[in-house]
């Protein structure tokens, strides 16, 4: 019963956290005037808790199982993460051709260095490196571009003007009747009379959410701090959600079964799940991409290098190199190409997840196994 608990309590904890920190990125991003997409790479991409499991494992003498466990939760990130996120909610995305080619580029440097048979330090130094690169290039690229913080900040700043001016007086009257959870009523667009604003109409696909009008209210600095809070309760989230799936599967005896293994991956993955699925259903799917790309690229350089850096070279097993990195390669790839066209759609989600089980089940009949955290 302990283990349902603990499941139930993580699970709560997850949700709670993820809608709070959707919110606060939106309003760093705001208040900061820092690209959303930027500032969701950073916050999201980075994952500290996967991070620090690979270090352990390969300070264990665990290499192999460090380096399974970086391929298994980049090879879920689009197969798993990113295909439901489509199913649950298909929404148009605008990611940079740039960033979608590292995306992919990601895999396939991985793989060229992984050729050599082992991984050492020095290819750590060559991985941090590029992630930091990566970093940098999407910093220049969104500040030199223009791109607006968040597609719809200027929307959401005349809301505000809107609402600033009704409870002033502002020379007039305004409405502006929003409802939470993201969504809003059919009489919800802003509107006003006299000298003080004008009125103007909504988009029909916008969602006003009140976390995000809440979220931009706050100071820069107390923005920030909630959303670090917010992480922090992600991760703890996860891992209490995490144990508890482990207490269920023994104490039903499935573990090591495809079935136990499978819940297993979907509770590893629940944490990147709620970050992709559910900016998208609140109309911020600039996290959402962010939080698939950055985890994807982190994942194969800055992670991996970490890793290496602080526990020592890997050998790679023959069966990364002619299996696991090139099905991760061509699940990038494919899902590179739904994102380009400018919006995810459920077809595009059960094609990813549909890969993904092939791969699963050829990684478990003709490898032995699927690296995945255990």
């Amino acid at each position: 019963m302990i283990p349902v608990l603990e499941f139930v309590l993580g699970i709560a904890v997850l949700v709670y956290s993820a809608e709070k920190l959707i919110g606060y990125l939106v309003g760093v991003a705001s208040r900061w005037a820092i690209s959303l997409f930027l500032i969701a790479v950073v916050f999201t991409g980075i994952e500290f808790d996967d991070l620090a499991f690979g270090i352990v494992l390969n300070l264990e003498d665990l290499s192999n199982v460090a380096l399974g466990t970086v391929i298994g939760t980049t090879v879920a990130m689009t197969g798993v993460v990113l295909a439901i996120a489509a199913i649950v909610a298909p929404t148009p995305v605008d990611v940079p051709t740039s960033y979608l080619v590292l995306f992919v580029a990601a895999p396939v440097v991985m793989y060229a260095l992984a050729l050599a048979g082992v991984l050492t330090i020095l290819t750590g130094v060559v991985l941090v490196l590029l992630f930091v690169a990566f970093v940098g290039w999407v910093a220049y690229r969104e500040y030199s571009s223009r791109r607006p913080v968040w597609r719809n900040a200027e929307l959401y700043e005349q809301i505000d003007n809107v609402k600033v001016g009704a409870a002033t007086g502002g020379g007039g009257t305004a409405t502006a009747t929003l409802t939470g959870g993201g969504d809003r009523s059919s009489d919800d667009a802003p509107s006003s009379t006299g000298g003080g604003h004008r009125g103007f109409d909504l988009p029909e696909d916008l969602k006003v959410d009140q976390g995000f009008l809440k979220a931009r209210a706050q100071s820069p600095a107390v923005t920030i701090l909630f959303a670090v809070i917010a992480l922090i309760g992600l991760v703890v989230g996860a891992v209490v959600a995490g144990q508890g799936t482990e207490g269920i599967l023994d104490e039903f005896a499935i573990d090591g079964t495809v079935f136990g293994v499978t819940i297993a991956t979907l509770a590893l993955s629940i944490e990147d799940i709620f970050l992709t699925a559910e900016p998208q259903r609140r109309g911020a799917p600039e996290i959402a991409m962010a939080n698939v790309v950055g985890s994807v690229v982190f994942s194969v350089t800055g992670k991996l290098g970490i890793i290496l850096l602080v526990g020592g070279a890997i050998t790679v097993d023959q069966s990364v190199l002619v299996w696991h990195l090139p099905a991760l390669i061509a699940m990038t790839l494919i899902a590179a190409l739904f994102i380009s066209s400018g919006r995810l759609l459920r077809w595009h989600g059960f094609v990813l997840l549909g890969l993904y089980v092939i791969y699963f089940i050829t990684s478990l009949v003709s490898f032995g196994g699927v690296p995945l955290d255990d």
